[in-house]
């Protein structure tokens, strides 16, 4: 068994989408009129659903997106940081772990990692 989706409630859905497309190589699975399931190279699906207040998440929340590589992590904050996205949880780097955070749109952290144990 696995964890499957992660349904996050966004102000802006298409924003939201060509924020995941654009950082993530997310792709629009499907889309109605209220909300839109994204998806990766996993079979596991990102839910966006249209709220215009979408409660606020904890400051302690947040979800990761795991890359191939430590130089992989590296690239994808400089070219984060050169866009302007809010980094806010610096690049922490070791022998064998990577990451950085992120935030989308709607303030949702995004743990950007690579794992090498």
């Amino acid at each position: 068994m696995d964890i499957s989706h992660l349904h996050l409630h966004v102000r802006d859905r298409a924003l939201a989408e060509g924020f995941y497309r654009r950082w993530f190589g997310l792709a629009t699975k499907r889309s109605d009129d209220d909300i839109t399931f994204m998806t990766g190279d996993r079979d596991f699906l990102l839910a966006l659903m249209h709220d215009p207040t979408p409660a606020p998440v904890p400051p302690w929340f947040h979800f990761g997106m795991r890359v191939d590589s430590a130089g992989g992590v590296r690239d994808l904050l400089a070219a984060m940081q050169a866009a302007r996205v809010p980094i806010v949880k610096p690049l922490y780097e070791d022998d064998t772990f990577a990451s950085f955070r992120c935030a989308d749109p709607d303030a949702h952290a995004i743990e950007v990692y690579w794992d090498g144990s």
